[in-house]
């Protein structure tokens, strides 16, 4: 049950100041997400605001949101934060042992890291 106070939509101007940073970082980052096209991409974004909401609370955190994927089947997109830095007061998870053991900065490792929901996303 949600809380009277709990508020999972962004205000039109909220909603527009996501997209365009989003956008950004997509054009940006072309190596992330080959072959797909922000179109496609933000008309799911905007037929899906609690995942928009989601999003914008990564961005909010000091996260940065992009694109790295994008199921042919379901036609789902699959978002990563792909901060080069874990962000302050958020827990991560490295699956990548290996790197792990080595010492390595498995921060910069963005595709071994996977993120609790809502910082991973898929729609």
């Amino acid at each position: 049950m949600k809380s009277a106070g709990t508020k999972k939509a962004l205000s039109p101007r909220e909603r527009e100041e996501l997209l365009r940073a989003l956008k950004a970082r997509f054009e940006k980052n072309m190596n992330r997400h080959k072959d797909l096209e922000w179109a496609n991409v933000q008309a799911k974004l905007q037929a899906n605001a609690e995942k928009l909401w989601s999003l914008n609370e990564m961005e909010r955190t000091g996260g940065e949101p992009d694109v790295v994927g994008h199921d042919k089947k379901t036609g789902e997109y699959i978002f990563f934060d792909c901060s080069a830095e874990s962000p302050d007061g958020r827990a991560s998870f490295c699956y990548d042992r290996e790197a792990l053991d080595s010492g390595e900065n498995i921060n910069r490792k963005i595709a071994s890291w996977i993120w609790p929901p809502p910082w991973a996303l898929s729609f």
